[in-house]
């Protein structure tokens, strides 16, 4: 079973952001706005996107 990926950009600053955003931001690979990565459609993925929502958009990605 292939597991789906979802596409992630960062669309706001880190700055002003508590260091627990920064840190899940950095986590997701995002360093700068406009960038962006894929990663896989998993729990840790999705619950590390929840707590940053209002800082990046997601998308489903093609594979």
């Amino acid at each position: 079973m292939a597991v789906s990926k979802l596409k992630i950009t960062q669309v706001r600053s880190l700055i002003s952001q508590c260091k627990r955003n920064r840190d899940v931001v950095k986590g997701l690979g995002l360093t700068r706005v406009g960038k962006s990565v894929v990663v896989e459609n998993t729990p840790a993925f999705r619950g590390m996107i929840k707590k940053v929502i209002h800082l990046v958009k997601v998308e489903e990605a093609d594979v």
